[in-house]
């Protein structure tokens, strides 16, 4: 009897389906997280020896310039991201602001202040097999209790995130002129004019499919940078081979200091050129969410790094037996028989060389978003199985806008380099200060060895960087303008935000006033549930004692909704409802929060009401029972006024009967019958909505009743009774209008920001409404003035 494969086994099964699953996603993110890393080679060389290192073009020059490649490329991508910086995944996340949110789950570091005590008892909010720990350092506590120290973080975060925004412009922009200027090897006549308009029609074509997806793109690009990483890879054996056999003694560092020696201050200079060998570098971090960590390092291990290496060593053994006056270019080194092959994998390889970029912004972007440092825009969610995978039209095309605005005005790719290199480095610099810190707050290594790693890359990354300044006045300037104009709407939108926040939370409604007002609030209680939208996650905000005071009706139960971001990168759908009581029973006020990461959808679901209706009865039952005893594991307590986890997987109550309607055109007296308990402008408003969305119509609705069980407390069946009455009678969303102004006795500065800036930036971003998908036909908007 012939025994069984482990293959076959339950076990073997799914690591069959492990290892699929990573070399499918290695193989994906080819064509989406190396596709600028991979097209290097297209102008490393031309721009180390652009300037006066053309004047050095000898045996020794050659290989120490490719000495410098090599370890460089060994030191910064290898050991740096692949083995160090991807092991500080934010679950999954990778980017300069994942770090951020990892520290700030570490340590109370976020300045807007909403963090709550059950956050911390998210399944997620840690990564698995950490904790927040009690041990704090004093570096920590040193961070903790200045505001100033914070907020300083926040900014180089931010200006790190500006400039891999500018990384975007700048690297598509660079891909595309040095692959499509190859065309001026073969076409004497070709002026630097055609080769703008050829590269301007690409990157219009490149901008134009990213609303296809990430998801798509990878398959369609993955091919091309593997028969380009290929290509090259053979070319540079070629070269080897035939131009100079020794040049793998350059693979000795010694090689390095004979080349200073050799060019001195010139060589220097010249380390902007070879820095661009590892551009497109912090995209294979940034892009962590699209892919997994495993899946990077795989491709990146077993075909980037090998190929690249050959391919710079090639060109380099050309380049020492072959000297020019002009800078040497790629396609200098392609034999001439596969010169048109190769120029035409190029061409589709640098196309593919910004997508890497493009997918990084538009992540890095939607963390901003999530945690309050960016305007409102529309974020497309391009799969269905990966939520890292997205699409921001608004960012798209604006990033085509600056694209082109770069390709048009420079037209050189020696001057867009330069300016690349400035972005590259100090992304590259912002992130060795994050991981240190990462390092002693949630690694918890020894302070030695941190300050070892940031001492070690920092020095090589601030050597690059002091080269790279003095390009300043020759393109370097071109990243920072447009990364401060991204920082400064980032900052502005973060502190008016804030400042807006702290508002409602220094003028917030007392209990005291409440409790006068009685269980009818002063006013009318008529039949329905008001759900008052809030970015308090305690206390009641002053723009319902507004609405109070100016509207004689309000609804008959209300609930305070509270939609939050974490610093996490999702929050289990199970784990979202946070469900507590405002004053006494019989004022039926109630709070829910909802909590969402920052790679988290917030999607238009039809059945939210239903959802938070069961919650709160699930809440009320929960409240009715012995609240110490909370080791049943269906919720968990909160020290914040008695507030309860409510888990979504599990919303059976047992007092609550549901039953589904089917609303069809032709059951006039199903509708009629609903829309009875409504008011008469409401009744006005669903007509024409259901008339102008004719599919409206044909949606389930669910309506409630208690269940006859006798063994239901009074208090509670009261309750219960008066939740479903106004369910069954409808719901309302009712949120503020507001317009956030400065004091009278503000600064100049602090008017300007808030008074002209923060209220350019709100007028034209979406609304909180439409990014929460409230439907507008049950809006209600309560104008009130915010002065801050």
């Amino acid at each position: 009897m012939d025994l069984e494969s482990g293959a076959d086994t339950p076990d073997g099964q799914q690591w069959k389906g492990y290892y699929k699953n990573l070399f499918l996603l290695a193989y994906q993110s080819l064509g989406v997280v190396y596709g600028d890393l991979g097209t290097s080679p297209l102008y490393v060389y031309k721009s180390t020896f652009s300037g006066q290192l053309r004047h050095y073009q000898s045996e020794e020059v050659a290989l120490g310039a490719f000495s410098l490649v090599f370890w460089t490329f060994t030191l910064i991508p290898l050991l740096k991201y692949v083995l160090i910086v991807l092991a500080a995944d934010d679950n999954g996340e990778g980017g300069t602001f994942a770090l951020y949110s990892l520290l700030c789950r570490h340590a109370k570091l976020s300045l807007l202040p909403h963090q709550q005590a059950a956050d911390d008892e998210i399944s997620m909010y840690y990564s698995e097999g950490r904790t927040r720990s009690s041990i704090s350092s004093p570096l920590k506590r040193f961070l903790e209790k200045h505001k100033k120290l914070q907020t300083s973080l926040l900014l180089i975060v931010l200006f790190g995130v500006c400039m891999v925004l500018g990384d975007g412009i700048l690297t598509t922009s660079l891909s595309v002129m040095a692959s499509v200027s190859g065309l001026q090897v073969p076409l004497d006549g070709l002026r630097n004019r055609e080769v703008v308009i050829i590269s301007c029609g690409i990157l219009v074509g490149l901008f134009a499919l990213q609303h296809r997806g990430t998801h798509r793109l990878a398959f369609l690009f993955a091919p091309i940078v593997l028969v380009w990483l290929l290509c090259i890879a053979v070319i540079g054996v070629y070269n080897t081979i035939y131009w100079n056999r020794q040049i793998y003694q350059a693979l000795s560092p010694h090689y390095i200091i004979r080349f200073f020696k050799l060019t001195g201050k010139d060589g220097w200079i010249a380390l902007g050129g070879v820095l661009l060998s590892i551009t497109g570098t912090e995209a294979m971090f940034a892009d962590l969410g699209h892919f997994t960590a495993s899946s990077i390092r795989l491709a990146f291990i077993s075909l980037i790094y090998p190929c690249l290496v050959l391919q710079y060593m090639g060109q380099a053994a050309f380049l020492s037996k072959n000297r020019s006056d002009d800078p040497p270019t790629f396609y200098d080194s392609i034999p001439e028989p596969v010169f048109w092959p190769v120029f035409v994998i190029s061409t589709l390889a640098a196309i593919v060389g910004g997508q890497s970029v493009i997918s990084a912004t538009f992540s890095i972007v939607n963390q901003c978003l999530a945690l309050g440092c960016f305007p409102r825009v529309k974020v497309v969610h391009t799969s269905r199985w990966i939520y890292g995978q997205i699409y921001i039209p608004e960012i798209n095309w604006i990033l085509m806008v600056l694209c082109l605005a770069v390709t048009i005005g420079f037209h050189d790719t020696t001057i867009i380099g330069n300016a690349y290199c400035i972005a590259c480095m100090i992304v590259m610099f912002i992130t060795v200060g994050l991981m240190t810190l990462v390092m002693i707050f949630i690694w918890h290594m020894n302070r030695v060895y941190a300050l070892g790693f940031l001492f070690f890359f920092g020095s090589i990354e601030a050597a690059y960087l002091s080269s790279t300044l003095v390009k300043v006045p020759q393109g370097a300037w071109i990243p920072l303008i447009p990364s401060f104009i991204f920082m400064l709407i980032m900052y502005v939108w973060h502190y008016g935000t804030r400042r807006k926040y702290l508002y409602d939370l220094e003028n917030k409604v007392s209990m005291k006033w409440i409790l006068g007002l009685g269980p009818s609030l002063g006013i009318i209680r008529i039949p329905g549930i008001g759900l008052i939208y809030t970015e308090l996650v305690t206390g009641v905000p002053a723009i319902f004692s507004h609405f109070v005071t100016n509207v004689p009706a309000f609804h008959q139960v209300l609930v305070f909704v509270c939609v939050k971001s974490l610093p996490a990168p999702h929050v289990p759908e199970d784990e979202r409802f946070l469900i507590g009581r405002i004053g006494p029973r019989n004022y039926h006020m109630y709070r829910c929060i909802i909590r969402y990461g920052y790679k988290d959808f917030i999607k238009d679901e039809e059945n939210f009401e239903d959802q938070l209706v069961l919650s709160i009865a699930k809440f009320i039952e929960m409240e009715a029972q012995d609240m110490g005893s909370a080791s049943s594991g269906s919720y968990t307590l909160s020290n914040e006024g008695r507030m309860a986890v409510i888990r979504t997987d599990d919303l059976s109550v047992n007092t609550i009967l549901r039953e589904e309607e089917d609303d069809t055109l032709g059951d006039e007296d199903s509708i009629r019958s609903i829309r009875s308990t409504r008011s008469e402008i409401v009744q006005r408003r669903q007509v024409v909505h259901e008339h102008d969305s004719p599919g409206i119509s044909h949606q389930r609705r669910v309506r409630f009743e208690l269940s006859p069980a006798n063994s239901i407390d009074p208090q509670v069946r009261d309750e219960l009774n008066v939740l479903i009455a106004a369910r069954n009678a409808g719901v309302t969303y009712i949120m503020g209008h507001s317009c956030v102004k400065a004091r009278k006795h503000s600064s100049f500065v602090k008017k300007f920001i808030i008074d002209i800036a923060y209220a350019f930036l709100r007028k034209n971003c979406r609304g909180p409404a439409v990014a929460l998908h409230i439907p507008h036909v049950s809006l209600v908007e309560v104008g009130m003035i915010y002065y801050v």
